[in-house]
């Protein structure tokens, strides 16, 4: 805030300069024009410029998506931006305009865009091997799945290799049927674990929205502090679960499975206290615990690497995607050996999971986050961001929630704050104008109200300052 008020400075001075001359047309002209100038935030300095662009152009790509591509693909803007390269935490389009990537971490994002290191990895791999069946040996394989269980707590040392965090949560929910005898499976309210039939009827969003029904799938009272009928005690939530079990299956479960912070669902951090309650109540009944670290694992919490360990739990299965390859197509299950023999009942094979291409930059993302002590600085960042949000909601109304933790934080945008009446229309019109400014952001939420601020982890204090400028000015512009 203190840049902008440096730069209202400025420009009063301009305007003075001009208008405190005799008088005459020009200087008329000049007084009219300081007075109308509006100054945008400025974005931080960044010392690169990106190769020139010679591709086809914003209006020509989306003539192309309307002709060949799925309706139901969509994007964020009224005006789309055509990003055509990346480099950190900063994204470039056609023109060679830079934009502050704050939504890259949920969209795979985790050491920053275009990393030497991770390039170098999957550049040498591609040049010596990129394709070979897990019949046959190779170490790239090896290495990843050793150095990604060290991560992990307890007896979790034991990596299925997948494509991505769908096809994760679906093994991960097979081998809990499998293992346990059962087919019940309890998820949240405002879950998403997917798009295939499994994890689209453990997402009850996709259930409300879309009536993908999965039989023995039960929909928990999910634990939102901000919305949620018992505020932010997780154990008044935690007795819906265990009433499920009581009279929605027959006193025993295969699973449950949740986000320690749901990312779709609009940010939103579990009561304090929940999962160890549920936790108790699944293991009693025969089921197992299955965590999906896909949006907040690796680090992004800064608190901890992994998001179920702020609720202090340690799950059977742990599924993960995204922030994994830092945008490359990767995810994993981890689970315990007694749990991973299971599938040598059966014929489990994935031709791609655990390619040498993929885990070789798994290693490399795993790698920088550990020597550039990423998650140290999603925890000093994301607190002080976090910190500016909430100012930020005391000077405007329409703020009506500020959450998460670390580089995973959620603005919920109200027209009314004791009816927490969703602001659907406010929050694209905010979106613009930012985006216009050079920050782009994600929404979410059941409603779509709900900023998501998922950037890079290598996401900076004056990264932070600039996004939180942003927002307030096009806030005061509604």
């Amino acid at each position: 805030m203190k840049r902008v008020v440096m730069r209202r400075a400025l420009l009063e001075s301009i305007h003075f300069r001009a208008c405190g001359r005799r008088y005459n047309s020009q200087t008329a002209d000049a007084c009219s024009a300081a007075k109308e100038v509006d100054i945008f935030p400025q974005m931080p300095p960044f010392d690169y410029t990106p190769p020139p662009y010679a591709g086809p152009t914003a209006a020509e790509i989306l003539a192309k998506r309307k002709e060949f591509l799925s309706p139901s693909m969509f994007y964020l803007y009224k005006k789309p931006v055509n990003i055509v390269h990346g480099k950190k935490q900063y994204l470039f389009d056609e023109n060679g305009r830079r934009y502050l990537d704050a939504f890259g971490g949920i969209a795979t994002v985790c050491c920053g865009h275009c990393h030497p290191d991770v390039v170098k990895a999957i550049v040498n791999q591609t040049e010596t091997l990129q394709h070979s069946t897990i019949l046959y040996l190779n170490h790239a394989i090896a290495d990843f799945a050793e150095a990604l269980a060290s991560k992990l707590p307890g007896d979790l040392k034991v990596v299925f290799f997948t494509n991505s965090g769908t096809e994760a949560n679906e093994l991960a929910m097979m081998m809990a049927r499998l293992y346990t005898g059962c087919h019940d499976i309890i998820s949240l309210r405002n879950a998403y674990h997917g798009n295939a039939a499994g994890t689209m009827g453990a997402t009850a969003q996709s259930n409300w929205k879309f009536n993908v029904v999965q039989s023995g799938v039960h929909h928990a009272m999910n634990p939102d502090p901000y919305r949620g009928l018992f505020g932010s005690d997780g154990e008044e939530y935690a007795k819906d679960v265990q009433d499920l079990i009581q009279f929605g299956t027959s006193g025993h479960v295969a699973a449950f499975i949740s986000e320690a912070i749901q990312g779709v669902g609009g940010i939103v951090e579990l009561a304090s206290g929940y999962l160890p309650a549920v936790y108790n109540s699944i293991r009693k009944a025969g089921g197992l615990c299955i965590a999906d670290e896909v949006q907040s694992g690796f680090a992004r919490t800064g608190s901890h690497f992994w998001g179920f360990e702020t609720q202090g739990v340690v799950p059977d299965i742990v599924t993960m995607a995204k922030g994994i390859g830092n945008g490359i197509p990767l995810g994993a299950v981890v689970t315990t050996p007694k749990i991973a023999e299971v599938l040598t009942r059966r014929s489990y094979f994935n031709t791609f999971g655990g390619n040498p291409v993929c885990t070789a930059a798994g290693l490399a993302v795993l790698r920088v986050i550990e020597r550039e002590n990423l998650q140290d600085n999603a925890h000093v960042v994301g607190s002080y961001l976090k910190e500016r949000l909430n100012d930020l909601k005391e000077k405007h109304e329409i703020i009506g929630d500020v959450r998460g933790r670390g580089l995973m934080l959620g603005v919920e945008l109200v027209t009314d704050r004791q009816l927490k009446t969703p602001a659907k229309v406010e929050i694209l019109q905010v979106m613009d104008q930012m985006k216009d400014m050079g920050v782009l952001v994600g929404k979410g939420g059941f409603y779509g109200n709900v900023f998501r601020i998922t950037p890079p982890l290598c996401f900076s204090r004056e990264d932070a300052d600039f996004l939180v400028d942003a927002m307030d000015y096009a806030i005061s512009k509604l």
